[in-house]
């Protein structure tokens, strides 16, 4: 499973890259708002930060016709921009526009509640489906559970040109249980990346070695002839 960063904060995207473990990013109208920088101009500095893999970036336009435009304007940007279009009639329209003839721009269809959803994205053409299985876990539905059917669907009928990323992860666990599930993605906070990476019991161990090392080495300084380390 890949691992993509779902942010628009520089300083994040950064720190995650430095891990080794960051494939993507993926952000929305939202997180770009938090950074108080123009959209053009933030996406244009992700991507450069990202420059081999997939930066997701989302139309705010609600018309097939509007979007498209808004779509290629944006992929002008860079190269290895993908455009996020919400499931809707509309977005479909767009997603296919997109993704056949001259000139295709990669869709990664997002806000998808349901497998049905998820199966027009892909017969559409888009590269990428992203359930929100938190959202879904908030209303009291099985948002995993959305994930594993999309998943074991997509397999049984063979629609291997569409990968599937988990999104509106909130927790480690999640983490867990859409790589069980058979997700291509999982799209993560940066707080959930940092959480993945740790556990007390790893903090306690890291304690104990260094005191246990401390001691040894005034141990052994303590010794006769012995020179101060």
């Amino acid at each position: 499973m890949k691992f993509f960063l779902d942010t628009a904060n520089l300083e994040e995207i950064k720190e995650a890259s430095s891990l080794g473990v960051l494939r993507g990013v993926t952000t929305n109208p939202s997180l770009v708002s938090k950074e108080k920088v123009a959209l053009e101009e933030q996406v244009e500095k992700i991507c450069a930060l990202v420059q081999d893999y997939p930066v997701s970036v989302e139309v705010l336009s609600t018309s097939a016709r509007e979007m498209v435009a808004e779509a290629r304007r944006l992929a002008g940007i860079a190269s290895n921009i993908v455009i996020k279009i919400p499931i809707c009639i509309e977005g479909l329209k767009a997603v296919y526009a997109l993704t056949n003839g001259e000139n295709k721009v990669p869709c990664n269809v997002t806000l998808v509640f349901s497998f049905n959803q998820a199966l027009l994205a892909a017969i559409a053409g888009a590269a990428y489906v992203s359930p929100f299985l938190g959202r879904i876990d908030d209303i009291g539905g099985d948002g995993v559970g959305l994930v594993e059917d999309i998943v074991a669907i997509f397999e049984k009928q063979k629609m291997d040109k569409t990968e599937v990323i988990a999104a509106s992860i909130r927790h480690p666990r999640h983490v867990h249980q859409v790589a069980a599930a058979g997700a291509h993605i999982a799209t993560v906070p940066f707080s959930v990346l940092k959480q993945m990476a740790g556990h007390p019991l790893t903090d306690l161990g890291i304690e104990k070695f260094e005191a246990d090392w401390a001691r040894a080495l005034e141990a052994m300084n303590s010794l006769p002839g012995t020179e101060p380390g």
